[in-house]
């Protein structure tokens, strides 16, 4: 995991890959509870028995609940010492590229693209790359950008 000291460090890492984090199997659990949270209840998602004569053979993932495993898993990728704090600015461009059906692993593979200063410290643009085990297409790519932030004060 790489660990950012200060703002410097930061600076320096633009355009380089941070990492990968663990591989992460979506269960049908995971899947059902995104459902039960976000109201998308569409039978692709939640209905094995269906989903078998569907288009994937099995209950996918939503496409917003792997954009949604981006924190989680990029935690392990990166993370900040001290008193930085992070705030989510945007999102530049996201793709679903690939379904990612019930019993999938995925992970997240990081790039930090960009970093300017501004007023109340970083913007930085980050790729993240949501592979799928065994697969040769990603699940999504995403560019996020994100404020970092001395003391965390907005």
């Amino acid at each position: 995991m790489k660990v950012f000291n200060d703002a410097a460090e930061i600076a320096a890492a633009a355009g380089t890959t941070l990492g990968s984090s663990e591989w992460l199997t979506i269960t049908q659990d995971r899947i059902d509870l995104f459902a039960d949270a976000t109201g998308d209840r569409q039978w692709i998602h939640v209905d094995p028995e269906r989903a078998q004569e569907g288009p994937f053979g099995t209950t996918i993932a939503h496409g917003y609940l792997t954009l949604s495993l981006l924190p989680f898993l990029g935690a392990q990728v990166f993370a900040f010492a001290g008193n930085l704090a992070r705030v989510n600015y945007g999102l530049n461009k996201v793709r679903f590229v690939n379904p990612v059906r019930v019993g999938s692993k995925v992970r997240n593979t990081v790039e930090l693209m960009s970093v300017e200063d501004v007023e109340k410290g970083q913007r930085a643009t980050l790729r993240h790359t949501v592979e799928i085990r065994g697969e040769d297409r990603p699940a999504c790519v995403a560019e996020t950008v994100s404020l970092f932030m001395e003391g965390g004060a907005l």
